[in-house]
C-alpha cells in the first residue's frame, strides 16, 4: 500500500500548482509563499544542528511552543512547518528566537524529496496526527531520527487507518520514539505498528495562558463597559444557534447581556452572521473592526489567532465542538485564565483534561442544548460560583502542566541526542 500511494501521489503531483491556485483562491493559500508548498522557496538552511518541528495547524504548532523554546535554548534552530496560512501568520509573531516558519510541502514524493534536500534537518519532530507517508518516508530515507509527539489517534481516524494495515504500520512504525498524548491514543497507536510507545502527559497541558493584544483587549473591554458577558469559543455548525438560543432565553433576565460568539473556523463569519440576523439578533464583527455598542447582542469573534483576546471578554466560557458534534476543543486554555468552563457530552479529544477539570470543580458539563442556558443563567448571576469554579480551573490546569515539558524532552532525549552526531 505504501508503495501504491507513492505511486498515486508521484502521478498526480504535476497537478499540485493547480490544486494550490484552487486553494488561494478560496483563501487557503498565500501568494507569496505558494513555491514552499512545492518544496522550494525562499531561503536557505542555517549552520549548525537544526531540528524541524511539524505540525498540521494553529493548535499543533502553538502546543508545541514550549517544547520549541526548550529546544532553541539548548542551541539547535528550530523550523517549523505548517500548513496554513493562520498558522504561519501565528507563529511569526509567536515563535522564540533560534525558530523560523516554513510551509510544509504537499505530499508528493517530488516535493518531499526538494524540500529534504534543501533544508537537511538533523532530526524531525512531528506533532499530533499530521502523518504524511512521502514526507515521512523521504526524512527517513535520508536517516534523520524522527518521533511523534503528543501523538493523537481519534477512535474515527484509528478505524480509518486500519483498512490499510501496512501502510499504517509504514507510516507509524517508523518513528523512533512515539509519546502519545493519553493511554488509550497510545494503545490505539500501538495496533496500528508504533513502537517505542510512551505516554509523557499531553503536551498542550505544558502551554503557557493565549495572550493577548493589550490595545484591542483595552479598547473592546471599553466598549463592553460593565455588561454582564459570557464567551462560546470554538464553536462548529449549529453551536452558534444555539448560543443565540441562550442568550435570547436569559436576556430579559440578564439585563444588558452580551453573548460573545468565537467560530472555530473564521471564514465562517459571513455564514454565522446571517443565521444571528435571521433570527433578530444584533450582531457586530472583530473581523470589520466592529465594537460592541450598547445594544448589540453578539459580538462576533471572526478572526484567526486572537483566542486569548476573545476568552478575557466574558465568563463563563463554552467550549465548543461538544454540544452538537463529537471531539471536543481544549478546555485547558480557559481554564488556564480562570473562567469558570463549560462544555457538552462530547469531549472525547479532550477527555481527560475534561474529566480532571470536572472532577477539580474547575468545569461544569452540560448534558445538551437545553441544558447550556440555565447553567450559564445561574454563573452569570452568582460571582462567588462563577469565581470559585475559576479558581479551581485554573490550578487544575496549572497542576497538569507541572513535569510535563521536562518528561516529554527526557522522553525524547534519544532523538535529540542524535542529532547532534
Amino acid at each position: 500500500m505504501a508503495t501504491l500511494y507513492r505511486l498515486a501521489t508521484g502521478a498526480a503531483e504535476p497537478l499540485a500548482p493547480l490544486l494550490l491556485r484552487v486553494r488561494l483562491w478560496r483563501g487557503k493559500e498565500d501568494a507569496a509563499r505558494l513555491d514552499e508548498r512545492l518544496g522550494r522557496g525562499r531561503g536557505s538552511r542555517p549552520d549548525g544542528r537544526l531540528i524541524w518541528v511539524h505540525g498540521a495547524s494553529v493548535g499543533e504548532s502553538l502546543s508545541a511552543l514550549p517544547l520549541i523554546g526548550r529546544i532553541a535554548g539548548d542551541g539547535a534552530r528550530v523550523m517549523v512547518t505548517t500548513g496554513t496560512a493562520a498558522s504561519a501568520r501565528i507563529m511569526a509573531r509567536r515563535l522564540p528566537a533560534g525558530g523560523f516558519h516554513r510551509y510544509a510541502p504537499l505530499d508528493g514524493p517530488r516535493a518531499s524529496a526538494r524540500f529534504l534536500d534543501r533544508w537537511r534537518p538533523d532530526a524531525a519532530l512531528w506533532v499530533e496526527s499530521e502523518l504524511w507517508p512521502n514526507l515521512l518516508a523521504e526524512t527517513r530515507r535520508r536517516g534523520v531520527p524522527t518521533a511523534l509527539v503528543n501523538g493523537r489517534m481519534s477512535p474515527r481516524s484509528f478505524a480509518r487507518w486500519r483498512r490499510l494495515p501496512s501502510l499504517a504500520g509504514a507510516v507509524v512504525g517508523g518513528f523512533e520514539v512515539v509519546l502519545a498524548r493519553s493511554e488509550a491514543d497510545a494503545a490505539r497507536l500501538v495496533a496500528l505498528g508504533a513502537r517505542n510507545v510512551a505516554t509523557a502527559g499531553d503536551l498542550k497541558a505544558a502551554a503557557a495562558p493565549l495572550e493577548a493584544d493589550p490595545s484591542a483587549l483595552e479598547r473592546i473591554g471599553k466598549a463592553i463597559g460593565n455588561r454582564p458577558a459570557w464567551v462560546a469559543v470554538s464553536t462548529h455548525e449549529g453551536e452558534e444557534l444555539a448560543a443565540a438560543g441562550v442568550h435570547r432565553q436569559l436576556e430579559d433576565a440578564v439585563p444588558g447581556l452580551l453573548t460573545v460568539i468565537v467560530p472555530r473556523h473564521a471564514d465562517r463569519g459571513d455564514a454565522v452572521e446571517a443565521e444571528l440576523t435571521d433570527r433578530g439578533h444584533r450582531v457586530a464583527r472583530r473581523s470589520r473592526d466592529e465594537l460592541p455598542g450598547p445594544r448589540t447582542d453578539v459580538f462576533l469573534g471572526d478572526t484567526m489567532g486572537e483566542t486569548g483576546l476573545y476568552l478575557r471578554l466574558g465568563d463563563p466560557v463554552f467550549v465548543g465542538k461538544s454540544l452538537l458534534h463529537e471531539g471536543g476543543h481544549n478546555p485547558r486554555e480557559p481554564a488556564l485564565l480562570g473562567r469558570a468552563v463549560l462544555f457538552g457530552p462530547h469531549m472525547e479529544n479532550f477527555a481527560q483534561a475534561a474529566d480532571g477539570l470536572t472532577a477539580a470543580g474547575g468545569a461544569v458539563r452540560v448534558a445538551d442544548p437545553a441544558s447550556l442556558g440555565p447553567v450559564v443563567g445561574r454563573l452569570l448571576g452568582d460571582v462567588d460560583a462563577r469565581g470559585g469554579i475559576g479558581r479551581r480551573a485554573r490550578a487544575r490546569a496549572e497542576a497538569d502542566a507541572a513535569g510535563v515539558l521536562d518528561a516529554v524532552l527526557d522522553a525524547l532525549a534519544p532523538v535529540l541526542r542524535a542529532s547532534r552526531r
